[in-house]
């Protein structure tokens, strides 16, 4: 089975750790490695092809440009994904490989929040992931721990049907939406989480990339779920007019009569109605290709 597996390892400027990286999984019996590389300044490159890795130039820059470039290489029947900074432990390759080997997932997740090493997260690093997390589950209709892990396991098929686009650290939150997207079955394995290596910086930064990734899940989301944002503005409109509403009617048992405002109130609720009924029509638009889409892909 594992002469079928390709781990793939993108990295940038992470020297300190790719070569025991690599040589872990050689010692399990992993033969092909490839190290996606983003023009590294130190010596990644050479640290990983003395250890035994497949070294490929990344065209671009960002780490999702990384992974496409690399999944259009891949043709092994399962691809395992995992960061290059040493915090994952390749000797859990087995958690995340097993589901997709024995078809019961093609697309596997590896989640941190289950073991994590005090010191892995910063404070505002475990906020923003929950609520990144409960913004995707609640866009998406799904219950998942830790959609922007980077330890992941696919199959052929998974590769091949996701279309992707994001180019830096949104590009975890595009492969869980596309996995949902195209119907892909897929599943949580717990698994462990290390802190940083000494000397190893990280190159996320917490507020700068937690807006991208939110702003992704929101790009993404709005497609999957209109009736959700649109239920929300029509929400908006209708309690501004029952708002003002309530003021005028008030004053209307004083004798007070404010018909400008009155006019508002009607337009105020009756443009909520609208969306709401809008954002209703959309969802059915959407249920409907999709169930199109299942059915073309049986064929």
């Amino acid at each position: 089975m594992k002469d079928n597996v390709c781990i793939l390892i993108p990295t940038l400027n992470e020297g300190k750790t790719i070569g025991g990286l690599v040589a872990q999984f050689k010692k399990l019996g992993y033969d092909d490695i490839l190290v996606i590389d983003g023009n590294s300044a130190d010596d990644t490159v050479s640290e990983a092809k003395a250890a035994g890795a497949r070294v490929v130039a990344q065209d671009g820059r960002g780490k999702g440009t990384a992974i496409q470039q690399a999944f259009a290489l891949i043709e092994k029947e399962i691809t395992v994904m995992i960061d290059g900074d040493g915090t994952y432990m390749p000797e859990e390759v087995e958690k995340l490989i097993e589901p997709i080997a024995s078809g019961k997932a093609d697309h596997v997740m590896g989640n941190r929040f289950a073991n994590y090493e005090r010191g892995a997260f910063t404070r505002l690093n475990l906020i923003g992931n929950k609520l990144l997390n409960n913004a995707f589950n609640l866009d998406f209709r799904v219950r998942l721990e830790d959609i922007l892990t980077g330890y992941r396991a696919f199959n052929k098929k998974a590769i091949k049907v996701m279309d992707l686009n994001q180019s830096g650290f949104g590009i975890e939150a595009e492969l869980t939406v596309e996995s949902i997207k195209k119907d892909l079955h897929v599943m949580e394995v717990p698994i462990s989480y290390r802190a940083r290596a000494a000397g190893a910086p990280t190159k996320l930064n917490p507020l700068e990339d937690g807006f991208k990734i939110g702003y992704t899940i929101y790009k993404l989301g709005k497609t999957y779920n209109p009736m959700l944002y649109l239920s929300l503005i029509g929400a908006v409109f209708v309690i501004g007019g029952v708002a003002i509403g309530g003021y005028v009617t008030i004053d209307w048992f004083k004798g007070i009569n404010h018909l400008p405002l009155t006019i508002l109130t009607a337009l105020l609720t009756i443009t909520g109605a609208q969306i709401f009924i809008f954002g209703y029509l959309s969802d059915m638009i959407v249920q409907v290709q999709r169930e199109m889409l299942r059915e073309l892909r049986k064929r």
